[in-house]
């Protein structure tokens, strides 16, 4: 596992990218445990990301990093990145703790935990020598292909949002690139919240105030060009703009 880490690491610093782990993880568990080490060794945790291939299926997630989140920016470096995929996301706020527990947290005390609702795009990139070029396990110890996390204004009234009947549209330099309503293959982002808060975290100690969860991509991946200017706009959530140049 520690040449895994060390790999990881050494292609952030270098740039020089991977063509493939030292090791391959075996199973879920290792994966988790070089994307926590590489976690640890980057600096303080302040955000995770969360999401599920499908309604029912088990949820997966990854720590970001304080480094890697922004907030209500609408510029950033091309620099930052390999490749530039466009995720226009909800993301939650949490105002208070939720520390492990051997009762689960019902869906009320999650979202009574949650302060703030926010538009965000998560850009997704990687440390390997081509994106998605690695097996899912690789991936997933590689931070869940993260690079950057945009998160932006609060909205108002967040508990009168409904996700499935959000529309969420991306225009890139002025062209509709994709238009989706609840495009978010894991369905409702509150099963997301209550999964991280009972299971996805504990290892981290649990969910903490101040910690974004972001919940996954409503529109998918739109890999975009540097320079190139990206605009969500949501239904009811108003809209977020981001240009990587």
């Amino acid at each position: 596992m520690n040449d895994s880490v060390g790999a990881l690491i050494a292609a952030r610093e270098t740039r020089r990218w991977l063509s493939a782990l030292p090791a391959r993880p075996a199973d879920t568990a290792e994966a988790y445990a070089i994307q926590e080490e590489v976690a640890r060794r980057l600096g303080p945790v302040t955000a995770w990301k969360v999401g599920a291939h499908s309604l029912d299926s088990e949820p997966f997630r990854a720590p970001i990093n304080r480094a890697t989140i922004f907030d209500r920016v609408k510029r950033l470096p091309a620099s930052l990145f390999q490749v530039i995929g466009m995720e226009a996301e909800i993301a939650y706020r949490l105002g208070r703790d939720l520390p492990p527990r051997a009762e689960p947290y019902s869906r009320k005390e999650v979202l009574d935990a949650v302060a703030s609702v926010h538009p965000a795009f998560e850009i997704v990139d990687t440390r390997f020598a081509g994106f998605g070029s690695q097996d899912p396990l690789s991936h997933m110890a590689d931070q869940m292909n993260h690079g950057a996390l945009v998160v932006g204004p609060a909205i108002a009234d967040w508990r009168s949002l409904d996700p499935l009947a959000e529309r969420v549209a991306l225009d890139v330099d002025g062209k509709r690139e994709i238009e989706t309503v609840g495009g978010n293959s894991a369905g409702d982002p509150v099963r997301l919240l209550a999964w991280m808060a009972n299971v996805g975290v504990r290892g981290f100690g649990g969910l903490h105030a101040g910690d974004v969860v972001t919940t996954g991509s409503c529109i998918g991946t739109v890999f975009v060009r540097p320079g190139s200017r990206s605009v969500a706009t949501y239904g009811t959530m108003g809209t977020i703009e981001l240009t990587v140049e």
